[in-house]
Order: C-alpha cells, then structure tokens, then sequence
C-alpha cells in the first residue's frame, strides 16, 4: 500500500488498486496486469461521494505494517458539520459519509464499505438511490447473473447506436451480432437474496469481475427485493450494488432532524477470477460468494456499528404452519426474518433504513438466524403457497446471547369458507402463461397476440399454467385510437358455479405483485361489485419484472350477487398504455356466511 499524490495504490500478487483520495472513487483496477476499466469515464464508485464536504481527510484505517502485510485498509471520509453534503431525492443531503476500500494478502479482490451517519444536529433529510457500481472495460462481454441470465453480450457500441423503443431503456440493436434483438436494461434483474454473485467476464482474457454480497443484512427491501445487477451502456458494461433500492417498489431512508442514525452498508466484495470457460469462471465466483458468506462477519472490520461475531447472535426457532382451509398448492421456500418493529405493516419491503436478517428454513419449519446484531426485532415469515404474512413475537438480541424461540404456529388468515383460487400465492406471477420467460422486452404486446379476445377462465377447467396470462394489461388489439404501445379496456373473465344463491359477505382476495395501473374494476354477473384501487405504482411490468413490492387488496362485496349455478366475475383494466396493467400473485373467493 502505498499514497502516490491523489491516490492510494493497494496492491498483491493478484491485482493493482487505485483509489481517489477525495471522492473515493476506485480508478483503476488491474488483474495480472489486465485493466478491468479503461477510460476516464469507466471507473468504480459510490452513489454519493465526500468530495464536497465541508471537512474532507483521508488515511490508512488498517496499516499493513501493523498486522505483517496481512491487510491494508484506507479510507476518504467527509464530515457535512451540518452542511450540504450533496443532492438527494427530496433535495439537500445532510449526512456524514466515509468510503473505505480493503486488500489482504492472499484477496483475490477488493472490499469497499461505505459508512453513513446522520448526527442528531444535522437538518431533516433523505439518502435517495444508493449504489456501488462499475463502469467496466469492452473486454468483457459475458453477462452472469443466474442460470437464466448467463451469456454472451452485445457490446457497448451496439447499444450506444441501437434504436429506441418505447423507453430510452429498451433499444432495438442495429449493428453487431445481435442485430435485430431488442435490449433492454431490466432484462437481468434479480432477486439478490438468492443470488448474491453476479458480474461479467471475459471470454478473450478469460476472466471475470464480479459484486458479492456476502450478507443481506445492509440492502434494502428483505428477501424478495429485486433489482437491477448488469446492464450494458454507452461506455459498455455495468455491474451495480444497490443497497438503497428504487426499481420496483423502491426504498426508502428518511431522516429527523434530532434523528442520530449511521448505517454501514457492506464489506461488498469485488471478486476477480479466471478460467477455461465463462461458465467455470461464474461457477466459481458463486461457490466463492458461499465462502464469503461464511466468513461473515469480518473480523477485520473494526467499527462500532459493525459488531464484532463474539457480540452478535445466533436466534433459532420452528415455525409450524396451520392452515385450515382448503388451499390446493403445497407449501415451500419458508423464508424467516428478523425484522425492525415498525416494519412489521409490510414497509419491511421499501426499508433500506435498518438492517434485516432472513433464511429460509428446513424442511420441519426450524430455522436459525446467525449473526444477528444486538437489537429489537420482530419476527417474520414468508411461504410460497401461503397468502400473507406471519407477523410473531417481539424480539430483543442482546450482545453474544442465542435466542432459542422454541415452536410457533403461524395460522394463514381467512375470512370464510374458500370457493375458488387461481394461481399459486409466491409473491410473483412466474406459474402463470409467459411467467417462465417474463424478462424480454414486449411480453404486454404478445399478450393481445395469444388472447386478443381477453382470456376467459373456467374455474374447475381451466388450467392457469396456460390459460391465465401472467399479467393483465390494455389489449393493444382493442385500441381505438392508434397510438402506439397504446390498449383499450381489457376484461377477464372468471366462471364459476355455485350450488346454490348465496347469502352474507363474499371477499375477492388478492395478491399484486406488479402495478401499473390505477384501477381495476370488478364485476359480478353484469353488477358492479368494486375497484381492486388504491393501487401503488411499482414499475414492475414496464422494467420487464414479475416480482415487485407485493400489495394485498382484499374486495367485500354482498354475496347475493352470486346465484345458483353459473356465475362469472370479469375483472376489468381500463385502456391505456400497454404497460398500465397488473401482474396477479394470486386470487382467491372466500365466502362468509353471516347466518352460520
């Protein structure tokens, strides 16, 4: 390690880092020699930076003189002494801000950390869009995010003069080996809980960089948060951290005046690698990322807002499940989290404020929780095949004490008896028509080519894995005005029978897990029962997604509408862009009868 005038230089066997000594930015980074970023316009960088802060140092956190050469750490801090740190979402960001940057010997990357805190002192504010991101080099060209998104890639300049489509975001390429695709950037987001490696490599150097996360505990959003990873862009490829989320439901972190918070978002970890084959190179960057992970939390990390191991906590438990209605689908991916208590009303998925701590659980419901920090939590659960949340006890970690919470039953709401489901409730409409390949640009437009007379569903017959597309958007083959990307109304048609007329309080429920629209209106057998609104934008459906901010919406309506015998609810979305619609999660029709 080493200060060469604006820049520290943290150097092994492995790879060369330089690092700016007033924004923090990492400038260059060399693997054997190889630049990974080759332009003054490609480097490596937090959202916000220190460098317009009013008291701004830097030095050496970790001296590798001190430890034998083991670790070198160095970091650029601004303090804002309540002033103007930099712009937010809302305006002016009054918050500290401290990037480090740490190489060990034997490292095959680089840590970067970033530590925010907002004294008691400083004005009301916000931390808007957070990220650490890579502009990288044209050399690399292989794109690895999961098994769906791992393949060759068109390059920066294919991009940089591709056609535009209906968002800036989505360009139709012209040139190059890929002519005649359309790229869009939101085609390789991905639930980052379950993939915490992703990247590119190069497949004429045969290496690859790569972002591991190797605890959840910093991002926001818990274990259903998806989110942009790589993308292409004008100056090539990008790789992106997002710790403070926007897409898809987005995040959020506001601050009180008097509010004294600070937030240590990582160790992220920049892993760089080689191998014969992209394949061997990102098969290796996801048993690196398990490594990773276990070595959580690191124990070079020496700050008091990072809890050393010895003053964290193991909290275990088992989590039974009791549902008495007549739900047909299995129950699986039991996911359990520790969540802050004022999270507990389901902002847990927009709240990059606080740290959560997930894991699915085994088989039997046991669970275990490890590293927790000290603090207050509440416990939290999520299952495919369940509709809704469990939502448990308060609790309290103390320094270095396991909590062993013993067995709990989560008993899944329900209002009355079940008449009918549709689809299977996963927070996603990945079981529906098209949900297998939902990410590629044009699925709203292919919707009005496979039902252009809107889908008709019959309940008992009708199969949802092929009759039931997996988001209902305006049918551009209704359009009237012949605009482009433009629909006109859509309904869905949902038959069912019942044995006889029905008495007392029927409820629609639902699941949505993308929203575009502003209303969907429900009706009965030609009566209008109600509107599934308010409905809270995600973006889910323009950015290619299936799996947003999840939204409950359940529909009370006189159960006399029902008759004996053959029944049908349409549900409609009114015209408007073909991206305005919703993605359903699931549906389900429970009656309660008020005279039993």
């Amino acid at each position: 390690m080493a200060k060469q005038g604006e820049v520290y230089v943290l150097e092994n066997q492995f790879l060369r880092a330089e690092v700016s000594r007033t924004s923090g930015d990492l400038i260059s980074l060399k693997y054997h020699g190889q630049e990974t970023m080759d332009s003054d316009r490609n480097h490596g960088y937090w959202e916000q930076n220190p460098s317009r802060a009013a008291e701004l140092s830097d030095g050496i956190s970790i001296d590798p003189g001190s430890n034998g050469g083991e670790r070198a750490e160095v970091y650029v801090r601004g303090k804002a002494n309540g002033k103007v740190l930099t712009r937010t979402s809302s305006g002016d960001g009054f918050f500290d801000l401290e990037i480090r940057y740490s190489l060990g010997r034997s490292d095959h990357g680089i840590y970067t950390y970033a530590i925010f805190a907002h004294p008691a002192s400083y004005a009301k504010t916000d931390i808007g869009e957070s990220r650490f991101a890579m502009k990288l080099s044209g050399i690399f060209d292989w794109l690895s995010v999961d098994p769906q998104h791992n393949h060759l890639m068109a390059s920066g300049s294919d991009w940089q003069h591709g056609q535009e489509l209906n968002m800036k975001e989505a360009r139709r390429l012209t040139s190059g080996l890929f002519a005649g695709k359309v790229e869009h950037k939101y085609d390789y987001s991905s639930d980052l809980f379950d993939d915490p490696a992703f990247g590119w490599s190069s497949t004429k150097k045969h290496m690859g960089i790569f972002f591991i996360n190797p605890s959840m505990e910093y991002m926001s959003g818990g274990p259903t948060k998806v989110e942009l990873t790589c993308h292409l862009g004008d100056d090539g490829p990008i790789v992106l951290d997002y710790w403070r989320s926007t897409h898809y439901g987005g995040s959020t972190l506001d601050l009180d005046a008097g509010e004294d918070w600070s937030k240590l978002v990582g160790p992220i970890f920049v892993y760089l690698n080689d191998g014969p084959t992209p394949d061997a190179i990102f098969d290796d960057a996801r048993q690196e990322a398990q490594k990773q992970k276990a070595k959580w939390p690191f124990d070079w990390v020496h700050e008091a807002n990072y809890p050393p191991l010895a003053q964290r906590a193991t909290v275990s438990g088992k989590l039974e499940i009791k549902d008495d209605g007549e739900q047909t689908t299995p129950t699986s991916r039991l996911r359990v989290g520790l969540i802050p208590p004022a999270e507990a009303d389901g902002s847990w998925q927009t709240d990059a404020k606080y740290y959560q701590f997930w894991a699915y659980a085994n088989a039997d419901g046991s669970f275990s929780l490890k590293g927790v920090r000290p603090g207050r939590y509440q416990l939290h659960a999520l299952a495919d095949g369940v509709f809704g949340e469990y939502s448990g006890a308060t609790v309290v970690v103390e320094p270095g004490k396991p909590i062993e919470l013993g067995a709990a039953v989560w008993k899944p709401l329900r209002y009355g008896r079940q008449l009918w489901e549709i689809g299977i409730p996963n927070r996603s409409g990945t079981e529906f028509l098209g949900g297998d390949h939902y990410n590629q640009w044009g699925m709203y437009l292919l919707y009005s080519k496979l039902f252009p007379k809107d889908v008709e569903y019959w309940v008992g017959k009708s199969d949802y894995r092929k009759d039931w597309y997996f988001e209902q958007v305006p049918n551009a083959a209704h359009s009237t005005d012949g605009a482009p990307f433009s629909g006109g109304d859509t309904v869905w048609k949902i038959h069912f029978n019942s044995d006889a007329d029905l008495k007392g309080e029927a409820i629609l429920r639902t699941g949505l897990s993308g929203v575009g629209a502003r209303h969907v209106f429900v009706r009965v057998n030609g009566h209008d029962a109600g509107d599934l609104a308010p409905l809270e934008y995600n973006a889910t459906i323009n950015r290619d997604g299936i799996q947003g901010k999840w939204t409950e919406h359940d529909l009370r309506f006189s159960a006399s509408l029902i008759k004996h015998g053959e029944n049908t609810m349409e549900l409609q979305v009114p015209h408007g862009s073909v991206m305005s619609g919703v993605i359903y999660d699931y549906l389900r029709l429970e009656l309660v009868d008020k005279n039993n």
